[in-house]
C-alpha cells in the first residue's frame, strides 16, 4: 500500500512517534466511556513543538459524544490558530485490557483530519494500531480517506472562506 509504513512493534517506530504514543496513552484515564467501555486517546504534535492531547467523551444521547481525535483537533483550532499539525497518534484500550487495543480513526474523524490538512496546506502523519496489533504510519490524513469530499466537491476553491474554514 502506497503512503503507509507498517511495523510489527511499537519499538520499530521512530522515537518521536513512540513518545506521542505514550502521551496519547496518558490521556486514556480521562476518557469518558461508560457506554462503550472503550477509551481512546490522541496526541497531536504541532510544528511549534507543542503536544495537544484529547480523549473520547461519550454521552447517553448518541451521537452527542466526541471522538478523541476531534477533541484534540478542535482544541488546536481554538487554542493554536495558524499552527500546523505535524503528526497525530491514536491509541485505545478496552475495559479489561492491560495492553493497547487496535484502534483506527472513524470516517468522521478522517474527514475532519483531511480538512485540517487542507486548511494548513500541508499533510501530517497519522499513526494508529491495526486489528493485527501492528502499527501503521500513514503519510497523510488524505491517504486514509480516498475519494474524499472537500471544498472542491462543493465548487469552493481551497482558499475560500466557506463556513469560516
Amino acid at each position: 500500500m502506497k503512503g503507509f509504513i507498517i511495523v510489527n512493534t511499537l519499538d520499530e517506530l521512530d522515537l518521536e512517534s513512540r513518545h506521542l504514543v505514550h502521551k496519547a496513552e496518558e490521556t486514556l484515564p480521562y476518557a469518558y466511556a461508560p457506554y462503550s467501555k472503550f477509551r481512546v486517546g490522541v496526541a497531536v504534535l504541532l510544528d511549534n513543538g507543542v503536544i495537544v492531547t484529547g480523549s473520547n467523551q461519550e454521552n447517553a444521547a448518541y451521537p452527542a459524544g466526541m471522538c478523541a481525535e476531534r477533541v484534540a483537533l478542535f482544541t488546536i483550532a481554538s487554542q493554536y490558530p495558524g499552527v500546523s499539525i505535524k503528526k497525530l497518534v491514536v491509541v485505545a484500550k478496552g475495559e479489561n485490557n492491560q495492553n493497547l487495543s487496535p484502534a483506527t480513526c472513524c470516517g468522521s474523524c478522517r474527514q475532519v483530519m483531511l480538512e485540517f490538512e487542507q486548511r494548513q496546506d500541508k499533510v501530517f502523519e497519522v499513526i494508529m494500531q491495526t486489528q493485527d496489533h501492528q502499527w501503521v504510519k500513514a503519510d497523510s490524513a488524505e491517504s486514509l480517506l480516498p475519494f474524499s469530499f472537500s471544498k472542491k466537491s462543493m465548487g469552493q476553491s481551497q482558499g475560500s472562506n466557506y463556513a469560516g474554514l
